[in-house]
């Protein structure tokens, strides 16, 4: 990987459709789902003679992952490992991963990390996980804690004195790095703000974030704090390593092992430069295949050359799950920042959290400093009903705090109606 990101994108594609080949066969020949898949729609992998044919294949989503686990495990695949998603739109998905994908995926995300002069061994500080998975880690915590010189804080604890714990952790550790959740880093760095602790003297050389949508105040807060740069990951258990920024700004997808299609809502692929979901192919799956797996996020892609110089393909835009959009009551569909900046230009408001129940019903979380008076409340309902309809009922809720969800990320919006 570290020779190939170098490589012209044309030589990249020419990776991609001879492992797509491989793949696409492995599937066919030892994994039951497609064998029967493939047999069913008349299918074959050896007619594949371009990328562009992957789009005669069928999407893989959630439900039939759920519905053939076991069929979709190859008959080849030996010492598969189960893993699963948070499960912060819905219920966690079940899945297995075999060595070739860990390695894979292990071995793009150390050459992100390079590209900001950090490298195995680097101190790093992880806030991350959820009280499971964090459990099931406790047996080998310690000795990978000690190998890779990385100590794991819990992001789904986040009282007053874990935050000046986690805070004291940090600055005694002085790490290279940080990662995690943004939302977790840009706890931590207004809670050390609040507490009037100087953070930007350790040495920390950047801070990768992944797993949620990066706000521009989030990366300013968590540079400032720490005086570090921001670099913006995005990916998944279930997807893969699929993009990370470079210091040029550019979001690289990780081509070697990733085929990015964005496809619009009929399934039909869109030019570049405009939005749609984010359609996944990890040509590393062989022994449990993620091949066209709808993602649910919303991306855009580019043509552009980064001025690093790689060859690697980017993404352009990430605006989001297909969940973190809104409908208005008349079917206009808008990012959730329409709503967000309502309540962050209030100073009143914490924290708070918008749950869109249906096209009628718009639930507002808010945590206050003061109780919710009869004038903030209508403000806000006048400012929601303006972006999603004059008819829609708005439910403004004072609350002590907004959790987490279980895997420990945080959401601001979640919509339970169908956007995309």
């Amino acid at each position: 990987m570290e020779q190939s990101q170098w490589w012209t994108r044309d030589q990249l594609r020419d990776l991609q459709l001879s492992r797509l080949k491989q793949l696409l066969t492995h599937a066919q020949q030892h994994v039951p789902y497609y064998r029967d898949l493939f047999a069913q729609l008349g299918l074959q992998a050896e007619q594949v003679s371009s990328l562009q044919d992957l789009s005669r294949f069928p999407f893989l989503i959630k439900a039939e992952i759920r519905a053939h686990t076991e069929a979709l495990k190859s008959e080849k695949a030996r010492h598969l490992a189960r893993f699963n998603t948070g499960g912060s739109s819905g219920e966690p998905l079940i899945f297995f991963i075999g060595k070739e994908r860990v390695s894979h995926d292990v071995a793009a995300k150390w050459r992100a990390t390079r590209w900001w002069d950090v490298d195995i061994g680097d101190r790093e500080i992880v806030v991350w996980g959820s009280p499971i998975e964090l459990g099931t880690q406790d047996s080998v915590r310690g000795l990978r804690d000690k190998v890779f010189r990385t100590k794991l804080l819990p992001a789904f604890e986040m009282s007053e004195q874990k935050l000046d714990d986690f805070l004291a952790q940090i600055r005694q550790l002085r790490p290279k790095m940080l990662f995690g959740y943004p939302s977790a880093l840009s706890h931590f760095a207004r809670h050390a703000a609040k507490r009037g602790l100087v953070m930007n003297d350790l040495g920390i050389q950047v801070a990768f974030v992944t797993s949620e949508r990066l706000y521009d105040e989030q990366r300013e807060q968590i540079a400032s704090t720490f005086g570090c740069a921001v670099a913006n990951g995005y990916g998944g258990r279930d997807a893969g390593f699929i993009a990370h920024q470079c210091p040029h700004g550019s979001m690289h997808i990780t081509a070697e092992d990733i085929i990015v299609e964005i496809v619009d809502t009929h399934g039909l692929p869109v030019p570049v430069g405009e939005s749609g979901e984010i359609v996944v192919t990890h040509l590393a799956t062989s022994e449990f295949p993620f091949i066209r797996y709808r993602t649910g996020d919303i991306g855009v892609l580019s043509d552009a050359a980064c001025s690093c110089g790689r060859g690697l393909p980017v993404l352009q835009e990430i605006q989001g799950r297909s969940t973190d959009f809104l409908v208005a009551h008349n079917g206009t569909v808008m990012h959730g920042l329409a709503l967000i900046y309502i309540l962050r230009d209030l100073p009143q408001v914490r924290a708070f959290k918008i749950i869109q129940e249906s096209l009628d019903l718009t639930r507002v979380l808010v945590v206050l400093e003061e109780p919710l008076s009869a004038e903030l409340s209508s403000q806000i309902i006048l400012g929601f009903r303006a972006r999603l309809g004059a008819a829609v009922e708005i439910q403004v809720e004072q609350v002590n705090e907004i959790p987490a969800e279980k895997s420990g990320k945080f959401r601001y919006v979640i919509s339970k109606v169908a956007a995309y």
